[in-house]
């Protein structure tokens, strides 16, 4: 569910739980694609056959493909109305913390833990979880910082 704010009720934000966004199928589909994407078609994602007998056992997310997700996910947890410019302004400390098989699904959980003033708008560094659906372990941990100006 989408938590929806007014431009002037960010700067109380912080701490705030944003929950759950839906749950995502990874496919072998869109391995393919990001793997056209970023010309990176190493065979522990694009190749099934093989990967059945490599360290994971199937075929897996690129990491990066798994991390890109997050600006699905946070566009489905969070907007603000009166902005005029909405900026993806970078990330810290990123951690791919288990590798993501095909046929998994994913979501993503987000904390707003800092807001800070910026010239013209407002700072969000959120922590960001991407958990694999049954797993032990989150597959991607890290703090997104976006930018919201009016």
């Amino acid at each position: 569910m989408t938590t929806t704010v007014a431009y002037a009720d960010i700067a109380g934000l912080a701490g705030t739980d944003l929950g759950f966004s839906e749950w995502l199928d990874v496919t072998q589909d869109r391995v393919n694609v990001f793997a056209d994407a970023t010309d990176d078609h190493q065979w522990i994602h694009v190749d099934p056959e093989r990967a059945v007998d490599g360290p994971f056992g199937a075929p897996i997310a690129h990491g990066f493909l798994t991390l890109s997700l997050a600006v699905k996910f946070w566009s489905e947890l969070f907007d603000a109305e009166g902005v005029t410019t909405k900026v993806n302004y970078g990330l810290d400390k990123v951690r791919f913390v288990s590798p993501v098989k095909v046929g998994s699904r994913v979501r993503m959980s987000a904390v707003i833990a800092e807001v800070a003033e910026v010239t013209g708008g407002y700072q969000l560094a959120v922590d960001q979880t991407i958990e694999i659906e049954g797993g032990g372990k989150p597959a991607v941990v890290a703090r997104g910082i976006y930018r919201f100006y009016a």
